[in-house]
């Protein structure tokens, strides 16, 4: 009998060997990771805190993390249960504020969400940068003096044959005057209006008259000019999603602020230098 009871004990055992490891049940954010005193210190605590860390902990790993976040709740459950029970207006003032904010920030939440979607990134993209006429940008050169008969008589000698950028290094006064007055690609506005307004307005490879700006006096050549090509989706598409959260968030406050009850009290009837006096929230 003992030989047999043995035998079935042995093969029990074979058994659970070969059984897979029951898998841990896997937490909620309601799972209790501490208890201080009585208070329970759960997973969903530590997440928050998790998620409110600084950028440059936000890639290290969990394992690395748990620890530090788990001591600091401790540490302040411990430092706060010493003042548990106080009446602190600075406490409770602070905790209506931050509730305030994080349902504000949750409500902002949801307006994006709902307006910043594919199509409407797809369409925001079609109407800033595919419709309408192609935006002009233009690649001068220039030459910048103090007078418009110094002006005039540099103009004179380049259309003559003098080589533009040889009497740019010599003679302009402009930072890019050692560069043969070259300016590079610019387009529509960035420039000062005469500047631009000439440089519009000429042909490829003319010099232009004498030209007044802020700057002193001009003489331009225009080397180049093309039409501005739409950058690529991906490449302006966080532009585009910043401008769709900006529109929507400004709609939704505008409209819901429109629909509110609101009376305020006039800034004229308040002392405002009271925003200053925090002894106030002591009395």
């Amino acid at each position: 009998m003992s030989n047999l009871i043995t035998k079935l004990s042995a093969s029990a055992f074979a058994i659970m060997l070969a059984l897979p490891a029951q898998a841990q049940d896997t937490p909620t954010a309601d799972s209790v990771m501490a208890t201080i005193n009585g208070t329970e210190i759960t997973l969903g605590h530590m997440l928050m805190i998790r998620a409110a860390l600084p950028e440059q902990y936000q890639q290290l790993p969990d394992e690395v993390l748990w620890d530090g976040i788990l001591d600091q709740i401790v540490q302040q459950t411990v430092l706060s249960q010493q003042s548990e029970g106080e009446d602190n207006r600075r406490i409770a003032l602070a905790l209506e504020n931050e509730r305030r904010a994080l349902l504000a920030a949750q409500a902002v939440e949801g307006i994006v969400g709902d307006a910043v979607t594919d199509e409407a990134v797809q369409s925001y993209y079609d109407e800033a940068y595919l419709a309408g006429e192609p935006t002009e940008e233009f690649n001068a050169s220039h030459i910048l003096v103090e007078t418009e008969e110094e002006a005039a008589a540099i103009a004179e000698e380049i259309k003559a044959g003098a080589d533009f950028a040889e009497i740019a290094r010599e003679k302009s006064t402009g930072p890019s005057g050692p560069n043969g007055g070259e300016l590079g690609w610019f387009g529509p506005g960035m420039m000062v209006p005469e500047f631009q307004t000439a440089v519009e307005r000429m042909e490829i490879g003319a010099v232009s008259d004498p030209v007044q700006s802020q700057f002193g006096w001009h003489v331009i050549t225009l080397n180049e000019k093309r039409n501005k090509e739409a950058p690529e989706l991906d490449a302006v598409r966080a532009e585009i999603e910043g401008q769709l959260s900006q529109q929507a968030v400004n709609k939704a406050l505008e409209d819901l602020t429109a629909s509110a009850d609101i009376t305020r009290t006039a800034k004229e009837d308040v002392d405002t230098s009271v925003l200053s006096n925090l002894e106030l929230l002591e009395k």
